[in-house]
């Protein structure tokens, strides 16, 4: 492909030569000549002297560089769509395996893919150009719209709805029990979990995520939402539009998760929280509560410029304590009268 004809697809201008042929996508250290690669920060200009690339996709146009240059407004969206383009996503062929369990009453794409081995209930409705493949179980009443991927080993349980283009990771569980149970009479009973699991359109969910079906009414995963491995998602949470989760999330029952809202690793959400739109989460922190638009830290969660300035003083505690314990000393001799 001639470096132009990537300059339409990604609407970006070309700072060299137009005909220079790119045969690959790499990293800057790894760039070899016909790849292209981008850089995200100024911090790593030196690489970009230093790389065998035969153009650099940039924001900002950088002087002396002898590589040709593709200038755009988001160079890390441009360097995703040269990796689409050189490598695209595999065609399933369409067709219904002959070792696939399929229920009679289930409907099936004739456009869609179905491998073996996988298990399809009673009335389910798979759409248009939509991928089932080996070992995955969708329960009766479900219902995935058009051009869905579902990895091996995934289970979809009943009633639940999927929308289009959703992709869904090997191991994750759709539509497990809430964890909901009363104590009495010395024992922990059971409160049926009888809702259902609503995922809109363009999300994704990684590996080994679980997300619970409602007690009653519905899960909902919202638009474009993206979710990392490992992430346990409750039941009764509603989730917006665009966030996204990173991986080892945990959300408690009913949270309520606003649009374009970031999770980092590893943070706890208590049951019952509100996280308002466009709020971002530090790694390793825990929320609960009304937790209003921002970026927070820390377990409880503070405010982020908070949580940085605490980070100091944490790191300077043991000069401090010396501190402290030399003044008590220096106290200790004054109340005796003793010259200091």
């Amino acid at each position: 492909m001639k470096l132009k004809d990537f300059a339409d697809i990604v609407k970006g201008t070309v700072i060299g030569n137009p005909d220079t042929v790119i045969t690959g996508v790499s990293g800057i250290k790894e760039a070899a000549k016909g790849d292209i690669s981008f850089i995200a920060s100024p911090r790593f200009l030196k690489q970009v002297y230093e790389s065998k690339a035969s153009c650099i996709i940039v924001k900002d146009r950088i002087e002396d560089l002898s590589i040709d240059q593709l200038k755009v407004q988001n160079p890390y969206f441009a360097f995703a769509k040269a990796i689409e383009q050189f490598y695209p996503r595999k065609i399933f062929r369409p067709g219904i395996s002959e070792s696939a369990m399929i229920a009679d009453s289930a409907v099936v794409s004739r456009s869609a893919s179905v491998f073996p081995f996988a298990y399809i209930s009673d009335n389910v409705l798979i759409g248009d150009g939509t991928v089932i493949m080996p070992g995955v179980f969708i329960g009766e009443h479900t219902t995935l719209g058009n051009n869905c991927l579902i990895y091996p080993q995934v289970v979809i349980r009943e009633h639940i709805q999927i929308g289009d283009r959703v992709i869904i990771h090997s191991g994750s569980v759709i539509g497990s029990d809430g964890f909901g149970y009363v104590f009495e009479d010395g024992e922990h009973h059971k409160i049926p979990q009888v809702g259902n699991v609503i995922i809109e359109d363009a999300v994704e969910i990684g590996a080994n995520v679980s997300v619970d079906r409602a007690t009653l009414g519905s899960t909902v995963i919202g638009r474009g939402s993206k979710i990392d491995n490992q992430v346990q998602i409750a039941h009764n949470v509603r989730i917006g539009e665009h966030s996204i989760l990173v991986a080892q999330v945990a959300i408690g029952g009913s949270c309520e998760i606003g649009n374009y809202v970031t999770l980092a690793g590893q943070v706890g959400v208590a049951d019952h929280t509100s996280v308002e739109s466009g709020t971002v989460i530090g790694a390793r922190s825990g929320i609960a509560g009304r937790v209003t638009k921002g970026a927070y830290a820390g377990s409880p969660a503070i405010p982020h410029k908070n949580w940085l300035r605490s980070q100091s003083l944490y790191a300077k505690l043991p000069e401090l304590n010396r501190k402290i314990k030399e003044l008590e000393e220096r106290l200790k001799t004054l109340e005796k009268g003793d010259t200091v």
